[in-house]
């Protein structure tokens, strides 16, 4: 699902927003900076909007953000919806017990890592970044939550890059993005 194809207005506004940054961090890649959306209070509110729009009443209680730029749109939709922010941090920057998921990238591995206790069984849980592209920092996401017991309702991107099939590495699980980027 992509708010982009129901022809909202303020997408138009949010995808002009998204400065796209030729070979970086290295040469070939097209970097999505959202730091550019996040300079414009209204198409950074919209943004958090039309997530808030989705996901009210859908009784979601855990809204998890994926290290780094999951923190900066999940808190204000955790806040909206009535629900609790969990970070989904690199390793060794949580205290603490944590659980940790393991996961491969196009260029090696990383890991996320999660506060023991943090979800509980049976809690519903949205899973929140910037950027879907090839999927395996979302996967990590939803196996780390569901291994502590949560049941992951569905996963929220601002943008995603489709040519990189990330969706088709989801197992079935629900995407909704804002933007997509080719």
């Amino acid at each position: 699902m992509s708010a982009y194809r129901d022809e909202d207005p303020r997408i138009h506004d949010i995808k002009t927003k998204i400065r796209v940054v030729p070979d970086f961090p290295k040469p070939g890649i097209m970097f999505q900076d959202i730091t550019t959306l996040l300079l414009d209070p209204k198409a950074f509110k919209d943004t958090i909007d039309l997530f808030v729009e989705r996901y009210k009443g859908k009784n979601i209680s855990v809204v998890a953000g994926i290290e780094a730029r999951g923190f900066i749109f999940g808190p204000p939709i955790a806040l909206a919806i009535g629900a609790k922010f969990v970070p989904l941090r690199k390793p060794r920057k949580l205290p603490g017990k944590v659980i940790s998921e393991k996961y491969d990238l196009e260029y090696g591995s990383d890991c996320l890592e999660m506060h023991v206790g943090a979800v509980s069984s049976g809690e519903r849980a949205l899973v929140v970044d910037d950027l879907i592209a090839t999927g395996g920092t979302l996967c990590a996401a939803m196996n780390l939550l569901e291994r502590a017991g949560a049941e992951v309702v569905e996963c929220a991107c601002v943008i995603e890059l489709p040519d990189l099939k990330g969706r088709e590495r989801l197992n079935g699980k629900p995407l909704y993005v804002l933007v997509e980027s080719h």
